[in-house]
This record gives C-alpha cells, structure tokens and sequence, in this order.
C-alpha cells in the first residue's frame, strides 16, 4: 500500500515552515517531502518529523542559484564542480532526517547550448550522483518536467526519462512520475504509469489544469489511486500542489482516501 506525503513547500503554507510539519501529521499525512531542506538546520528538522511521527520521504539536490532562474545543475556544462559540491549537502541532510529518496533537478538548457553536450553532461552528472549517494544507500530520483511550467527544461516527458535511464544505467536512478505533468505534456497517464512502473521511484500528484487539488479537473485521481493499488506500487505519492484556499478546506478527498485503508 503507497503512504501520502504532504509537500510542505506547496501545502500548509498558511503557518511558517517548521510547524507545518505539525498541520501535516494532523491532518491525517505519515510522511512528508519538500523542494529544498537547506534553508534550516538538519537537527531541526529531524526534531519535527520525530515530534509528530513523520517520515521523511524526499527533497531535493541543491538546484544551484534559485533566485536567479536556475533550476538544477545535472545538464549544465561547466558547472560540475558545483553539482558535486550538492551531493555533500544530501548526504549530510540524508544522514540526519533518514531519507532515501533524493530528486536531482536536470536544470534549463542554457541558449546556444549544444543539445548534444547537455544531455552528455546530465547523463554523466547522473552516474555520479549515483555513485556517490549509493554508498550511503540513497536512491536518486529523476523527474520529468512540462515546459508550460519550466521553460527550457531539460527533461520534458516520461518516454525521454525511460531513455535515459536506460542510458544511464544505474540500479538506485529511479524515476519521479509527476502525474500532472505527464498529463501536461504525453497525456495517456494510465498508459505510461503502467509502462513505467518497474522504474518508478515516487509519484506526485496534483490536478489539471490548475495544479490544485486532485478532486479537481481533468483526471480520475481516484480512479488512479485504485490503480496504483492494483498494480501494487507501495511507495509514497507526494502531494505536489498547490490550493486552491486554505490547506486543510481542500482535504476532503485525503480523508476518503484514507477510509479506503
């Protein structure tokens, strides 16, 4: 049975970062993921899963200057000093909150920028990521992202990640299938779920269109979930959306979820 993690760069954000750990546990989540961990110390953090019984169930490598538009290293020629200096701050965090899955962001093609040599630079920068966060029993995660919303982006759809990880070559390089963006890019998400499966690390969710909660829109969240059951994935399915109000408003299908346990 796959458990839900709140994303808690996107949801709780009514209250500030530390004690959205505590409206997570109380609004029924196990687990918990964000984007960056960097921001707060490690044992900080640890104290707050620990508190309210939480697992930590992913984040994400340094994405190199946030601010200034970058979106990961992993394809960025030039810059492979700085993407192994990310992979010391995962380990650290790793150790400390307990966590295995690791989402290395492949970063926007820069314009001008051979094609070629960016997917050469992220398929090596991948390898290495592996290697190195194998030996402390981390699994790295790759994630398709649509170009509506990260323009750019090197890593697009799910037929694209399957390739590479078949180039890449890896037995702890998982992918991270985004059911929103599958949806905003190939479509046929039941399709590709089913395709992929074998390779898939995590899952996140989020409606379409809107990237709201997954009882609204376009896709069949429940439908999924019971899919998902069938094809016995028991993982963690990360709740990567933003709400439409506040947090807790938007919980009613959470709650039917879980009565499904």
């Amino acid at each position: 049975m796959f458990e839900f993690a709140a994303n808690l760069s996107m949801l709780f954000t009514e209250v500030p970062f530390p004690a959205r750990f505590e409206s997570a546990a109380e609004s029924g989540f196990r687990a918990v993921e964000y984007l960056f961990p960097y921001e707060w110390p490690a044992d900080q953090l640890r104290e707050q899963l620990e508190r309210h019984q939480l697992r930590q169930a992913l984040f994400n490598a340094p994405p190199g200057d946030w601010q200034a538009g970058e979106r990961g290293l992993a394809c960025l020629a030039g810059r492979e000093e700085d993407f192994g200096a990310g992979l010391e701050a995962v380990l650290d965090y790793a150790s400390v909150l307990e966590n295995h899955l690791v989402h290395v962001m492949a970063g926007i093609v820069p314009a001008g920028q051979d094609p070629a040599l960016a997917r050469d630079t992220y398929i090596r920068n991948i390898q290495q990521a592996a290697d190195i966060l194998g030996q402390a029993g981390l699994t790295v995660c790759i994630e398709p992202i649509n170009h509506a919303d990260m323009p750019g982006y090197f890593l697009n759809t799910v037929p694209q990640a399957l390739g590479l990880l078949d180039e890449i070559s890896r037995e702890n390089v998982r992918l991270q299938f985004d059911i929103y963006h599958c949806q905003r890019t190939t479509g046929d998400v039941t399709l590709w779920l089913e395709r992929a499966l074998p390779q898939i690390g995590h899952i996140q969710i989020a409606g379409v269109p809107g990237r709201h909660e997954p009882d609204y829109g376009e896709l069949n969240y429940p439908w999924l979930f019971e899919r998902l059951r069938q094809l016995g994935y028991s993982g963690y399915v990360g709740c990567e959306y933003v709400p439409a109000g506040k947090t807790e408003d938007g919980l009613a299908w959470l709650k039917e979820e879980l009565s499904r346990k």
